[in-house]
């Protein structure tokens, strides 16, 4: 397999039960083997995505000054502004060479959430920004809670057994810009390696290449979709849910070719978190004799915390 498999969500939305269970079939064994997949058909239409863009761009292009306003402190990069470098890979000491902006949940009233989310940051300086990121915000939510319902299915639980803690979760948007590199890069990366921290990961804008996907032989692979699919992969929530039947897959995003160093990138990960409070426990669909439990029980806000001090953004 030399590129990720590509699914089509309208597959699963048909009211042919067998178009519907091929595309259950589909991605759970993409899971399975490479945790990521390209997805055509998702909720985002061509408009919002352009206006998306156009929004992130304006706002990246501001003065470093008027972006640092935007910098909370004390919120562990929750929401708002991230400046250049801050974050780095898991074990890595090299700060990645990008800087992002977050959006979070705004919970319906209704919710009954144990815990309150952070506020979003508005920017003054562009009106469209916060309402065009959190329409896309709610579309890639959308898209997900579907993708979720397939893999409910293909585990074998009820198709909506990820709908309450999904709706509503602590799922961030993340566009991200990565500027021109100015000069040889000493020993950091556009993102290092890693695994992703949550359920799973829709991703924007990988069709611009960077990404690459570590195979089970250790290779590396090219992670580039159609223009209009998302990339979506497994997180190590789910990949610990499932008791590892479903595959958390290391990934990073290469620096370009030296001639294409003057070229800024932008992606934009949609993170897709459950409520805190679900339990990430082992799923008895996933243990068997061949698979012993593999992990120890924790919540799924636990969890989150942990893995935020290890890749530097919550100070122990």
């Amino acid at each position: 397999m030399n590129n990720i498999p590509s699914v089509d969500l309208a597959d699963f939305l048909s009211d042919d039960i067998s178009k519907k269970q091929k595309f259950v079939n589909e991605i759970g064994k993409a899971y399975e083997e490479i945790g990521f997949v390209a997805l055509k058909n998702h909720f985002l239409s061509d408009k919002l995505v352009d206006n998306l863009y156009k929004e992130i761009k304006a706002f990246f292009a501001l003065p470093l000054a008027t972006k640092e306003k935007y910098e909370i402190e004390g919120l562990g990069g929750q929401r708002g502004y991230t400046s250049f470098g801050k974050e780095h890979a898991k074990g890595k000491k090299e700060g990645d060479l990008k800087e992002f902006w977050h959006f979070g949940q705004e919970p319906d009233p209704n919710a009954n959430l144990i815990e309150q989310y952070p506020p979003n940051v508005i920017i003054e300086e562009l009106k469209d920004f916060n309402p065009t990121g959190m329409e896309a915000y709610k579309m890639l939510e959308k898209t997900g809670i579907h993708v979720l319902r397939a893999l409910a299915l293909y585990i074998g639980l009820d198709e909506y057994y990820f709908d309450y803690w999904a709706s509503n979760g602590n799922s961030i948007l993340r566009p991200i810009h990565y500027p021109p590199i100015q000069e040889e890069p000493k020993g950091a990366v556009r993102a290092g390696a890693h695994g992703d921290i949550n359920l799973i990961t829709l991703l924007m804008g990988a069709s611009t290449g960077g990404l690459q996907v570590q195979r089970k032989d250790g290779e590396w692979i090219d992670a580039i979709p159609q223009e209009d699919e998302l990339v979506i992969n497994v997180g190590d929530m789910l990949e610990r849910h499932t008791n590892n039947k479903l595959r958390s897959t290391i990934h990073r995003v290469i620096n370009p070719p030296k001639e294409q160093w003057e070229k800024p990138r932008y992606s934009i990960p949609f993170f897709m978190h459950p409520r805190s409070d679900m339990k990430l426990n082992c799923l008895e669909e996933c243990i068997t004799e061949d698979n012993p439990k593999q992990y120890e029980d924790i919540t799924a806000g636990d969890f989150l915390h942990q893995r935020l001090i290890e890749i530097g953004l919550i100070k122990k």
